[in-house]
C-alpha cells in the first residue's frame, strides 16, 4: 500500500484553485500526536479547539468547522473514528461528535507502517506540506501541530504526485526584477554584495499551480513574505498594498512595519518587466487574504 500516494490524493472539494486544507491539517495534527503517543486516541471534544485554531490560521478565509475533516477523513483510508457505540463516525455534525464521545486516530494499517518504517512519518508530512501550504508556513505549521521533522532536504524536487519541478532561477529573476528591494516596504539589506532577508514570494502558491514566473512573483523581505502568505497582507487591483482589518498591532513597530503599508503603492517591478498578473493576484485575494482591507493610509 502506497501511503505517500494516499496522502497526495486526499479527496477534497476543489475547483478553480480553491483551497480546502481541512483534511491535510487534521492529518498533520494526527501525525504530530502519533509522534508523541503512538497508541493514543484523539477525543473530538478534546482536540476540537486545536483543530478550529489551525483552520483559522492556516485554512481559508471563510468560517469552517473541524467536525468536517474529523468525519470525512475516514473515506481516504488513513483515519478511523470510534464512538461509545462502536466503530464509525456518527456524522459530520459537531453536536453528534461531542455527544457520542467520538475518538479518532490514524488507521491501524498506517500505524503499523509507521512503526515498521519511522522515516515514513516525515515523508508523509512533507507531501502534505508541499501540496497544500506555502513554504514560508511549513516551520510554523509543524510547530503548531507538534511535528518534529528533520530539516527539509535541499534541492528542487518534483511536487509529489504531479511531476512538476521547481525552477531554480525563480529567486534570482524576481529579485532582479524588483531591484533587490522589498516591493512592500523597500527593505534592501545586504552583507557585502549578498542580499539578506529578501525572498521571492509566489503570489499564487506553487502548490496550487502557481508558475515559477516573474508575473507570479514578488520580491519581499522575510517579514512581509510571511505576512503575505498568512493573509495579513495582499495586493489590490490598483497595485497597492492591502492590510487586513483582522490584523491587530498596537506597538510603534507594528504600525510602521504593517499598518502603515495600507494603500501604499507597490515598489516595482522595473520598467520592461511584467507585473503580477491579475489572475494570480485575484487568486491570492480570494484564497489567502483574510477579511476586508483597511482604508489606505500609505504614502501615494
Amino acid at each position: 500500500m502506497d501511503w505517500l500516494e494516499r496522502a497526495a490524493r486526499l479527496r477534497q472539494w476543489s475547483g478553480n484553485g480553491v483551497r480546502a486544507p481541512h483534511k491535510p491539517l487534521l492529518f498533520l495534527y494526527a501525525l504530530g500526536r502519533f509522534q508523541r503517543d503512538p497508541d493514543g486516541e484523539l477525543a473530538y471534544s478534546a482536540v476540537e479547539q486545536d483543530l478550529r485554531q489551525l483552520l483559522v490560521e492556516y485554512g481559508p478565509a471563510h468560517r469552517t468547522t473541524p467536525a468536517y475533516p474529523f468525519h470525512h477523513l475516514q473515506s481516504d483510508g488513513v483515519w478511523e473514528v470510534h464512538t461509545d457505540h462502536g466503530p464509525g463516525s456518527p456524522g459530520s455534525g459537531v453536536l453528534e461528535l461531542r455527544a457520542s464521545r467520538a475518538r479518532g486516530r490514524l488507521a491501524p494499517e498506517l500505524r503499523a507502517a509507521l512503526r515498521r518504517e519511522p522515516a515514513l512519518l516525515g515523508r508523509l508530512a512533507r507531501v502534505l506540506l508541499d501540496l497544500h501550504f506555502a513554504p514560508s508556513l511549513h516551520g510554523d505549521l509543524c510547530d503548531a501541530v507538534g511535528l518534529d521533522l528533520e530539516p527539509a532536504e535541499t534541492g528542487l524536487r518534483p511536487l509529489s504526485g504531479t511531476g512538476r519541478r521547481r525552477d531554480g532561477r525563480m529567486r534570482e529573476l524576481v529579485l532582479t526584477a524588483y531591484e533587490y528591494q522589498c516591493a512592500f516596504c523597500g527593505y534592501d539589506g545586504r552583507i557585502g554584495a549578498v542580499p539578506v532577508g529578501l525572498e521571492a514570494a509566489h503570489v499564487r502558491w506553487w502548490a496550487f499551480h502557481g508558475p515559477d514566473e516573474i508575473n507570479n512573483g514578488l520580491c519581499l523581505c522575510s517579514l512581509h513574505h510571511k505576512l503575505f502568505d498568512k493573509g495579513v497582507l495582499g495586493l489590490a487591483d490598483d497595485r497597492r498594498v492591502m492590510v487586513s482589518q483582522r490584523f491587530v498591532g498596537r506597538s510603534p513597530a507594528a504600525h510602521a512595519q504593517v499598518l502603515a503599508l495600507a494603500g501604499r503603492p507597490l515598489l516595482g517591478p522595473q520598467p520592461g518587466v511584467r507585473p503580477v498578473s491579475a489572475r494570480h493576484r485575484e487568486w491570492h485575494t480570494r484564497q489567502v487574504f483574510h477579511g476586508t482591507p483597511r482604508p489606505g493610509t500609505g504614502a501615494p
